[in-house]
């Protein structure tokens, strides 16, 4: 088994929820969100190092949560976005040759899709592996998936880049695979890329998702496994945490 780093992004606000501490402590059936996907994390023995955990200023609301779990802190000072998030992390990765990626507003994701995930990529030579999920429609239950990045594939199935929903042209938001923002990094070659990033876009942020396109140019191995909606469904709106207390429930 290749050495592996896994990095939480915890770093959101949660001002849609109108929450008064960091997005991923906003608790899902008694327990912040982060704690459930922490607990999978360490199912999967992946990583025999502190899971790394991408926290804003109020690193000591996250201490409360790991106090009796593994973790170690790197601060995203500003909020650039989620390419920014993870370069934070780069010093604390040294040594690592596959570097795992979560977000922290996941609580339903198992320890199995990420054993899986990992599996995938440390059992090949891609330099990104993903999840990815399809859903039938963007209605009731599957709404809040609207708003998700969409896959985009060519003619034979490869994909050939992740776009996200906001700067997605009219056929594209149609694409009914969408991206859940699990992924498996050839660690050498993401922070070779990371400085690369641009933040050309809609919210002027650094994406992560970008790098995938970046793979591609270089003609570079993107695999992809499919699961199910619901176990990767993330929390961001009111909405979504009522969906999250039901599917708990």
């Amino acid at each position: 088994m290749s050495h592996s780093r896994v990095i939480i992004l915890a770093a959101g606000e949660g001002k849609r929820m109108g929450a008064d501490v960091p997005k991923p402590l906003v608790e899902v059936a008694g327990r912040p969100m982060v704690e459930h996907l922490l607990e999978s994390v360490r199912e999967t023995g992946v990583d025999e190092r502190p899971i790394l955990v991408v926290a804003p200023h109020s690193v000591e609301a996250f201490s409360e949560v790991c106090r009796d779990q593994s973790c170690e802190y790197v601060v995203q000072i500003e909020q650039l976005g989620t390419g920014d998030a993870v370069k934070a992390a780069r010093e604390a990765s040294n040594g690592a040759e596959t570097v795992i990626v979560l977000y922290g507003d996941h609580p339903f994701v198992s320890s199995e899709i990420l054993s899986e995930l990992h599996e995938m990529h440390t059992g090949g030579d891609a330099l990104v592996s993903m999840i990815t999920t399809k859903v039938p429609n963007f209605e009731k239950d599957h709404a809040t998936f609207k708003t998700w990045g969409r896959i985009l594939r060519d003619d034979v199935g490869h994909v050939v880049g992740i776009r996200e929903a906001k700067d997605c042209t009219e056929e594209e938001l149609e694409i009914k695979e969408v991206n859940p923002a699990l992924y498996a990094f050839n660690a050498a070659w993401l922070w070779d890329r990371l400085p690369e990033l641009s933040d050309k876009n809609a919210n002027k942020e650094y994406y992560l998702t970008d790098l995938i396109e970046m793979g591609i140019e270089e003609a570079g191995e993107i695999v992809t496994t499919q699961a199910d909606p619901m176990e990767v469904v993330g929390v961001n709106t009111p909405e979504d945490l009522a969906m999250a207390e039901k599917l708990y429930g």
